[in-house]
């Protein structure tokens, strides 16, 4: 079962960080610096607006609730949005998973995180393992879903 979005919390949120629009990795990594028992969530995002399609996304998983600082900043509409884990990591596990990544790998952005080698692929994406594929399988069947009853 989903946790529900504190669509409250992520406005504030959103604001304190100055939340950039096409940014969730980083977003979601300043809101879990910021927030207690924050854990960085990686997977996907499906909105119930035109395309229907995952998009690869992160968010904060919080105790009771859901908080995302880059899908809902200031629109007047929110469509419903479906969110769909492929990964979680603690803030700690997230701080050095990120620096890792600089050291390993100075010349490309720490975030997104992926999972250990080897990789799945699919279309022209590639991402960590069996986690990342069944939360897109998920979000896509979503899609198709979406797309059957509001054609």
């Amino acid at each position: 079962m989903s946790k529900p979005l504190d669509t409250t919390l992520s406005l504030e949120i959103a604001k304190q960080i100055n939340s950039k629009r096409n940014n969730s990795f980083d977003n979601a990594y300043k809101a879990a610096l910021l927030m207690q028992g924050a854990t960085y969530v990686q997977g996907f995002l499906v909105r119930n607006i035109r395309p229907y399609v995952p998009i690869e996304h992160s968010w904060i998983e919080l105790e009771e609730s859901l908080v995302d600082p880059t899908s809902l900043r200031q629109e007047e509409n929110i469509p419903e949005l479906y969110y769909f884990p492929a990964q979680r990591l603690s803030v700690k596990k997230l701080k050095a998973a990120i620096e890792e990544a600089k050291e390993d790998y100075p010349d490309d952005p720490p975030l997104p995180v992926y999972g250990a080698a080897p990789y799945e692929y699919y279309g022209d994406l590639m991402l960590g393992g069996e986690d990342y594929q069944g939360a897109y399988n998920a979000a896509l069947a979503k899609c198709k879903e979406l797309q059957n009853t509001n054609h």
